[in-house]
C-alpha cells in the first residue's frame, strides 16, 4: 500500500538517536539544492524498525540490523542502506596509566562475564606488559535501556566468546551478570568517571567529545588498534571486499555486521547506521528522492559527516550501494 501522500509533500523518515546530529545537518543542507524537504524524528531505532513495519514514514533508521523475525513482519522487502559507520569503545578510569589500555574479546568478556575482577590480572598484565596496572578491583558499567552500542558489544563479544555467545548472548538489552548500570552514553560514562577502576562501553563519538580513554582492541589480525576514522572505515572496506562481488541481499539490503571485521587496520567494534527503505510498496517517486539524497550525502555530504565526528562510508562502498539501489529503485524513464 503506497503511503498516499502528494509527490510534493516532505519526505518522513523517523528511527535512530545516534545518527540525529549528522541526519539534521545533511537534511537541512540538502533541502534547498533539491528542493525537497525531509523531515526526520529522533526516536531510537527499535521504533524505527517498527515505523518502517507499519509503512507509516518514508524510512526508517536504525544502528542495530532488523532481525529475520522483524523482516518476517513487514511482508514486504526492506533494504538495509548503509549511510555511515560508527564504533563502540572500551572507557576506563585509571589515572595512573599513562598509555593506552590494550584490551582482546575475549578478555572483556571475561571482564563483563565476572570472571576477571582485577585490573592487575594475568590476563590483563600479558595484553599490557609495558603498563604498571594498579592492583584495584574491576567496576563494569552497562547500559540498563535498550541500546545499539549494547548490540554492537554483544555482536562482537558472542563473536570471540563461546561462553558470551551462549549466555548473555547478542541484543539490544542483555541480561548482565555483573556491574552497575547507567542510562544512555552519559550514564555509563559518568559512572565511570566517578569510579577509580570503572570500565564501560561508549559510542566513539562520544567518548571523543567528552576526552574519554578509549583502550586499544585487538583485531582478527591480532594487531592493537585504535577506533580512529582510517580503522573504522577498513572494517567497512574490509567486509565488504570478504563477500566480494555478492548482490543486495534479497530481503534485507546490505543487512552487514562489521564486528570482529577481518582486515590488519579494521577496528573490530565498528558498525554500519542504516537507512531502511520499503522499494515495493511506497511511493516510487519518494523512494527515488531518498536515492539522489544519498547520492549527495554520500558525496557532498562525506565533509560534514567527518566534520561531526561520524566516519563516512569508503568511495569504493557507497558506489557500489548506488549501483545496486539504481537497479532496484532506477530513474523515471
Amino acid at each position: 500500500a503506497s503511503l498516499g501522500r502528494q509527490p510534493s509533500s516532505p519526505i518522513t523518515g523517523a528511527g535512530a538517536s545516534c545518527p540525529y546530529p549528522l541526519y539534521a545537518r545533511w537534511f537541512n543542507e540538502y533541502a534547498p539544492r533539491a528542493n525537497s524537504r525531509i523531515n526526520y524524528l529522533s526516536i531510537g531505532s527499535s521504533a524505527g524498525i517498527e515505523a518502517i513495519i507499519d509503512h507509516t514514514v518514508d524510512f526508517g533508521a536504525t544502528d542495530v540490523p532488523m532481525t529475520d523475525d522483524e523482516l518476517r513482519r513487514a511482508r514486504t522487502r526492506i533494504l538495509h542502506v548503509p549511510t555511515a559507520i560508527g564504533a563502540v569503545g572500551i572507557t576506563y578510569n585509571l589515572p595512573s596509566l599513562k598509555r593506552p589500555l590494550r584490551l582482546s574479546g575475549e578478555v572483556i568478556a571475561a571482564i563483563y562475564l565476572g570472571a576477571v575482577t582485577r585490573w592487575n590480572d594475568t590476563t590483563l598484565k600479558a595484553l599490557n606488559p609495558d603498563l604498571e596496572l594498579p592492583d584495584l578491583p574491576i567496576v563494569v558499567v552497562h547500559r540498563v535501556d535498550g541500546s545499539g552500542t549494547t548490540w554492537l558489544l554483544s555482536e562482537y563479544l558472542s563473536l570471540v566468546s563461546p561462553v558470551w555467545a551462549q549466555r548473555p548472548g547478542r541484543g539490544r538489552m542483555l541480561e548482565w551478570p555483573v556491574g552497575v548500570g547507567g542510562s544512555g552514553n552519559e550514564g555509563v560514562a559518568g559512572e565511570v568517571k566517578a569510579t577509580i577502576g570503572g570500565v564501560g562501553y561508549v559510542e566513539v563519538v562520544y567518548a571523543r567529545q567528552n576526552r574519554l580513554p578509549v583502550a586499544h582492541l585487538r583485531n582478527r589480525a591480532g594487531r592493537f588498534v585504535s577506533p580512529l576514522p582510517f580503522e573504522i572505515a577498513s572494517a567497512a572496506t574490509a567486509v565488504l571486499d570478504s563477500i566480494g562481488g555478492a548482490q543486495l541481499d534479497r530481503e534485507g539490503g546490505f543487512r552487514i555486521s562489521l564486528a570482529n571485521a577481518p582486515g590488519a587496520q579494521a577496528y573490530p567494534m565498528s558498525a554500519f547506521t542504516f537507512l531502511l527503505l520499503d522499494p515495493d510498496s511506497a511511493d516510487r517517486q519518494r523512494s527515488r528522492q531518498i536515492v539522489e539524497f544519498l547520492r549527495w550525502a554520500y558525496d557532498d555530504g562525506s565533509a560534514i559527516a567527518s566534520s561531526l565526528g561520524y566516519v563516512p562510508l569508503p568511495t569504493a562502498a557507497a558506489d557500489r550501494i548506488l549501483q545496486q539501489l539504481e537497479q532496484i529503485i532506477p530513474p523515471p524513464k
